[in-house]
């Protein structure tokens, strides 16, 4: 992530709101202070951390279906 933004401060777009990917990307930007390519690269960062979080999430389901926990019982 980069300095000085957290996961927190760049928000999640909100269904229904028009203004919401706007909103989000102007915040973002203001969180970079006001600087698009940093907010650019930390969004990317974001994304990379959250692909990696889901990617290890899924081994270790894939790991316990494997020994029988976490699937339908029979």
């Amino acid at each position: 992530m980069e300095e000085g933004v957290s996961e927190e401060s760049v928000s999640t777009p909100r269904l229904g709101d028009p203004a919401g990917p706007e909103a989000d990307a102007d915040h973002a930007i203001a969180a970079c202070g006001g600087d698009a390519r940093a907010a650019v690269r930390a969004l990317i960062v974001l994304v990379d951390h959250l692909e990696e979080e889901l990617r290890r999430r899924g081994y270790n389901v894939s790991r316990g279906y494997v020994r029988g926990r976490g699937g339908p019982q029979r």
